[in-house]
This record gives C-alpha cells, sequence and structure tokens, in this order.
C-alpha cells in the first residue's frame, strides 16, 4: 500500500468535481510502483451510466498494457466501488484494492448503491425491474459454438 497513489486518487476526485465531469470519484491503477492509468466518474459528462472511475480507469489500464487483465496490478479508488465496479474489477483481476471513502459514506451524499446489494440477493422474479428469460435453447447454440471453438482465447 502506497498513501501517495491514494492521494492521486482524491486529488483526481476533487479536480473531477471542480471541472463538471461528473461525481466525486476518482481511481488510478497502479503496476511495479508506477500509476499506469486514471480514471474519474464522467457519467453525466458522457451520459454513460457506467462511466464510473473505476470502470474508466480499468479501461484505460487494459488499453495500456494491451491486455484485458490486471494482474500484477493495484487499484486505488477515492471510494468503496459499487456492485458494477466491483465486478469490472473481479473480471480484470488486479492483486489489490485499495479504497478511501465507504459505500455509507457514499449514501449520506446521495449515491446510495444499497438497492443494487439488495437486489442482487433476490430471486431473479422479486427483483424490482420484471427480468424473464426468453429464448434459452436458440442461445445455446452460441455457447455450444464457444465450447468447440479451438482458437479461442480464455479469460
Amino acid at each position: 500500500m502506497n498513501a501517495e497513489f491514494m492521494w492521486e486518487a482524491i486529488r483526481l476526485s476533487i479536480q473531477n468535481i471542480r471541472d463538471g465531469n461528473g461525481g466525486p470519484f476518482a481511481c488510478v491503477v497502479v503496476k511495479e510502483g508506477k500509476i499506469i492509468a486514471r480514471g474519474t466518474n464522467t457519467v453525466t459528462s458522457t451520459n454513460d451510466p457506467t462511466a464510473h472511475a473505476e470502470i474508466v480507469a480499468i479501461r484505460n489500464a487494459c488499453k495500456e498494457l494491451k491486455s484485458f487483465q490486471l494482474s500484477g496490478c493495484e487499484i486505488y479508488t477515492s471510494c468503496e466501488p459499487c456492485p458494477m465496479c466491483l465486478g469490472a474489477i473481479y473480471w480484470a483481476r488486479p492483486d489489490k484494492i485499495y479504497y478511501a471513502n465507504g459505500r455509507n459514506d457514499a449514501a449520506k451524499i446521495g449515491f446510495d448503491d444499497e438497492i443494487l446489494y439488495e437486489e442482487l440477493s433476490q430471486k431473479i422474479s422479486d427483483r424490482k425491474i420484471p427480468t424473464m428469460q426468453l429464448m434459452r435453447e436458440e442461445a445455446l447454440a452460441a455457447f455450444r459454438e464457444w465450447e468447440q471453438k479451438q482458437d479461442k482465447i480464455q479469460y
């Protein structure tokens, strides 16, 4: 752990507010003791609900490394990752995650992700947004083809 990297994430989160790009969130990705990518929340400036700081930083880091995985990297984020970001972080497979503000701190200023945590624990039939499975058998054709593909890149 290196406080310098967290300070950079905090600095970026404050700068992001002042620049008007989005919410008070920022993230840096570190590899071998150097920041290789930065990301800030740009949800409102890009009209992209997935443009959270961690997602932006992961995209930038993967582009920099020319890889879809961040093994050997650490993530420093100004706030505890929401469920979407946590999922993306796990898919990227960094070695460690450090965060500053907690999800309760975020909830106090209007960023309440608790509904997402609650929804994830519900049966699909009990979720607030109606969700129904459709055409599973037809869609399995793609999975069967993937399963048989000889030159696939596993991830």
